[in-house]
């Protein structure tokens, strides 16, 4: 299985800590960013607290490529979104739902689209805190 995701947004779009924060909140994951996150300029691992546990996920910002010909279901869908938020994550079930949750946040709250790279497939905010609840009931 993947561990990584993609998250594409309009540069105006990419939230700074506190409204990422907030959007996470809303979605009751008990997650919480580390105060380092700055968007574009962090890269590398994300600490993170969930439900009072460390956890986290490697994150990377770019520029969207110019050839998406391998992923024709995100270029049809892509619009003006010109910023790439790369999200990925270990085994660990506390990471993957971190990795989740964000997407989910990002999705819900920004407009991004979360790319899965490897199956060319988009999930919206409802499925990306599916997968991040149920990863809850692992850990």
């Amino acid at each position: 299985m993947a561990r990584a995701r993609t998250c594409y947004l309009s540069r105006a779009d990419v939230p700074a800590r506190d409204a990422l924060q907030k959007a996470v909140d809303g979605l009751k994951l008990k997650l919480v960013l580390d105060d380092g996150y700055v968007p574009f300029e962090t890269s590398g691992y994300l600490p993170c607290t969930l439900d009072g546990e460390d956890a986290g996920f490697t994150i990377r910002f770019r520029d969207v490529e110019a050839d998406l010909s391998k992923a024709p279901a995100l270029a049809a869908a892509l619009g003006g979104r010109d910023v790439a938020v790369d999200i990925k994550w270990s085994g660990d079930i506390r990471e993957e739902v971190s990795a989740m949750g964000v997407c989910a946040a990002l999705t819900g709250s920004f407009g991004a689209l979360v790319h899965d790279a490897g199956k060319d497939a988009l999930a919206d905010s409802a499925q990306l805190l599916a997968k991040a609840k149920a990863g809850l009931e692992e850990a």
